[in-house]
């Protein structure tokens, strides 16, 4: 991407498509904290929770269906693939934020709650960041790392839409990448507020695609690259 200056930058730039090589899918929060196949069947019931209902069945119905759809088509086309989740750096969370503490977001290291759901989980030595913030920029070397491996275009989905999704998609524009978000590969507890903080981060900190017109994006990386 040629660099921009006040006098070249439009708003159409940040709907550039994706480039080879500088490029990482960025995986936000699918941990066995937030779903298990148990839970999701269970959710079905009447009596289930309404906001657990809608949150645990769209993640099985639509998100990690599309999720394993998109990151196997990232890996064909050679594009890394990273992760964070919730997850303390000590047993006793000593090191976690305040906000954590106040809303019970204690994951002790290590624990079987901080691990990526096995539907979508890590292949080989794809990177995994803890982070004990709703922001990983905030929380983590994240940045460092994206630098490091080249990456200027960060492809943003996961759990929670509007919370930590949305939090790191602002903060990755603010530190200067291009942001595509992808909406049917997130979920929160109701369709109002997915829905609503969809809308507020169209076009002004990210690009919005489908997980189809991804993918499409990932297989024309790949014929161009054989």
């Amino acid at each position: 991407m040629p660099k921009l200056t006040v006098a070249t930058a439009k708003k159409d730039d940040r709907e550039r498509p994706i480039e080879k090589g500088k490029t990482a899918l960025l995986s936000v929060d699918m941990q066995n904290m937030e779903w298990t196949p148990a839970r999701a069947e269970a959710a079905r019931s009447e009596g289930a929770e309404p906001g657990q209902k809608f949150f645990l069945t769209r993640l099985t119905d639509t998100v990690i269906p599309n999720q394993q759809r998109l990151q196997d088509a990232a890996r064909a086309a050679g594009v890394e693939v990273i992760y964070t989740v919730i997850e303390a750096l000590t047993q006793d969370g000593r090191d976690i934020s305040l906000d954590h503490m106040i809303s019970g977001l204690f994951i002790p290291k290590g624990a079987w709650e901080a691990k990526v759901i096995p539907e979508v989980a890590p292949v080989g030595d794809e990177i995994i960041i803890p982070k004990t913030a709703s922001g990983i920029f905030n929380s983590t070397n994240i940045e460092y790392v994206l630098r490091n491996l080249g990456v200027e275009y960060l492809v943003i989905y996961g759990v929670c839409t509007d919370q930590c999704v949305e939090t790191t998609v602002r903060d990755a524009c603010d530190r200067g990448f291009l942001v595509t978000l992808l909406p049917d590969c997130c979920a929160t507890h109701e369709e109002e507020r997915h829905l609503n903080s969809i809308k507020m981060m169209d076009g002004h900190y990210a690009r919005v695609r489908t997980t189809e017109e991804m993918v499409a994006e990932f297989a024309a990386l790949e014929s161009a690259a054989a």
